[in-house]
């Protein structure tokens, strides 16, 4: 059976022929939806970018792969923010993502950089963000409940334990799945 499936329109729906006017946006989008609601901005003629990343799962005897989105619950749409009604029109799109009611666009380095992974294929997944200096707890393992201070969170994974009265330090690589942010800690 042939279904039709329609062609994405060149970028001329809502879009401004001056590029420099156009950034790239992060989207709030239903749970679950961020492929269909790119499809949909597509077929208005608006570029869209949603990284994927594919997972595994067992059932029973089976392996099952999904193809995820990397940010879960986003998608990034490049438009001009003066003309952004029809962006939050588009069906399973709850807001943009800002302060307020201004939205903030994201650094185009960053997309790009996000893009050319994606493009080469490189294996990607979500990660934490955590940041250098952030004060974490151990949720798991032979150091759980130890709280140390992140020094770097590339891999591998290093975190800091300090003794303050003795105002020394160790240096110790974990994993990275087994931290926990302070502000994730529930101190019941």
């Amino acid at each position: 059976m042939n279904r039709w499936r329609p062609e994405p329109e060149t970028p001329s729906a809502g879009l401004r022929d001056d590029s420099e006017a156009l950034e790239w946006f992060a989207l709030a989008v239903r749970p679950r939806h961020e492929k269909a609601v790119s499809r949909l901005l597509r077929y208005k003629g608006y570029e869209t970018f949603v990284p994927l990343y594919r997972r595994q799962h067992r059932y029973g005897r089976r392996l099952r792969q999904f193809e995820l989105a990397l940010f879960s619950g986003y998608v990034f749409c490049r438009f001009d923010a003066l003309v952004r009604l029809p962006i939050l029109m588009t069906p399973g799109v709850i807001r943009l993502v800002g302060a307020g009611r201004v939205p903030t666009p994201v650094d185009d380095n960053e997309i790009k950089a996000l893009q050319s992974a994606a493009r080469a294929s490189f294996p990607m997944q979500p990660h934490a963000f955590l940041t250098a200096g952030e004060r974490v707890r151990i949720a798991s393992g032979p150091l759980a409940g130890v709280e140390g201070v992140v020094v770097d969170s590339t891999r591998p994974f290093r975190l800091l334990l300090s003794i303050t009265l003795l105002q020394r330090s160790v240096l110790v690589e974990i994993n990275e799945d087994l931290v926990l942010r302070q502000r994730e800690i529930s101190w019941s």
